[in-house]
């Protein structure tokens, strides 16, 4: 087990808020003592199926502390995501149905392990303990809040500012949620840095218990591919960790020169000082910037499919994108039609290259959509369903359509 300064030293690395690293420090003294590993909580509500490499900011934390020795556990927030997390939020959120929670909780317990040391990981629903508090316990965990404690959380506030309703129920989500570090007797939490509020309730409620308060370490909220908004589904500026090793690889590609650093610094498991002498060789033109990106790309790709898919990605990427060629696998799709011509938009969308009729108008307006390598730029265009075509659709969709009768 490393000495405390270094364990400090690598927990520390893209952490935001830290509370405290005084008491992270005893208790780290303390395990190394008696050869027990810390009890390190990150609590996930699945409130969708996929995470991208936003939330895997978090994870890479959690992996830091297995490395060190210590042991995570997940805790999925099966109770807590048919509340809903009002964490800002303008309104109250509908909470997922039992049904939901629990099939998005599968695909996270997939997803995550590839990221974490299954063996020093313990995957918890807080169900378990959540569904069994009395309403007298309910009562009393109400008891250490009061209304204008809630009030200082900015989302409440504004809302309540804005006569914008607040449902009791939700002013009951961070006590919930720092109970489950009651319940787990958690040495340290970590969260993203708009969960401060209830990663610190979390203490609060662990001394009104008599427990040792936890240490509470939030981490930032990654960029998404703009380079400006956090990585969000919604806004369509994610990479997926769940997504083809090509569509992970090319995405990586396409950053911007300065947020290729960020990523680095938060998601790669290269130390800070060999990440510093990588940036210094970009700086003086002894590395080119677009091989340092390779080497970022290929490590993601790798971590979640394979070493082969990494250079294979590569490949592809080199064969598309440098050198103007065709990637070495496009899906085959056949598609049934009794007509001699189909509107291209619809094409789009039955090949599975865009979700709607509209996404494929709005993607040839943009310029991005090519049939048998010619651009298309009518919106109205139609194509013959006499020959197999073969589409692409912005830089990484391609797909060859065989039409039936």
């Amino acid at each position: 087990m490393q000495t405390v300064a270094e364990q400090i030293a690598l927990i520390e690395r893209g952490t935001v808020d830290f509370h405290t690293r005084e008491d992270l420090a005893k208790k780290l003294e303390r395990s190394i003592a008696t050869n027990v590993p810390l009890q390190i909580k990150a609590g996930f509500d699945p409130t969708a199926p996929d995470l991208h490499l936003g939330h895997t900011v978090l994870i890479q934390k959690l992996r830091h502390f297995q490395r060190l020795g210590h042991t995570v556990n997940f805790l999925i927030g099966d109770f807590t995501a048919t509340i809903g997390d009002p964490t800002g939020k303008s309104e109250t959120r509908p909470p997922l149905t039992r049904e939901d929670v629990l099939a998005n909780a599968e695909t996270y317990k997939e997803q995550v392990f590839k990221i974490l040391d299954p063996e020093k990981t313990v995957v918890s629903f807080n169900s378990s303990w959540l569904s069994q508090l009395t309403p007298y316990e309910i009562i009393r965990l109400a008891s250490q809040l009061t209304v204008a404690r809630m009030l200082e959380r900015d989302d409440f506030k504004k809302r309540y500012e804005s006569n914008r309703p607040i449902s009791v129920h939700e002013f009951l989500y961070p006590l919930i949620q720092g109970y489950d570090s009651v319940a787990l007797k958690a040495d340290v939490e970590v969260g993203g840095t708009d969960q401060l509020f209830n990663l610190l309730m979390g203490r609060d409620l662990q001394r009104s218990w008599g427990q040792e308060a936890q240490v509470v370490l939030t981490t930032p909220l990654l960029e998404g591919l703009d380079g400006v908004n956090k990585m969000s589904k919604s806004l369509g500026n994610y990479i997926g960790i769940s997504e083809e090793p090509d569509s992970i690889f090319g995405k990586i590609m396409s950053v911007s020169d300065v947020l290729m650093f960020r990523y680095y610094e938060l998601l790669s498991d290269l130390s800070l000082a060999e990440i510093a002498d990588l940036k210094q060789k970009v700086d003086t033109g002894e590395v080119h910037p677009k091989d340092a990106k390779v080497q970022l790309a290929k490590e993601m790709v790798a971590r979640f499919h394979s070493a082969a898919d990494a250079d294979a990605a590569q490949r592809n990427f080199d064969q598309v994108f440098a050198r103007g060629e065709l990637p070495e696998e496009i899906d085959e799709v056949e598609l049934a039609t009794a007509s001699d011509t189909i509107w291209v938009p619809k094409l789009l969308h039955e090949a599975g290259l865009v979700k709607s009729s509209s996404e494929g108008r709005r993607m040839i307006e943009q310029q991005a959509v090519s049939i048998d390598g010619a651009k298309i730029t009518d919106i109205e265009a139609n194509v013959p369903t006499l020959e197999p075509v073969l589409l692409q659709v912005g830089k990484r969709r391609f797909c060859r359509v065989h039409f039936t009768r």
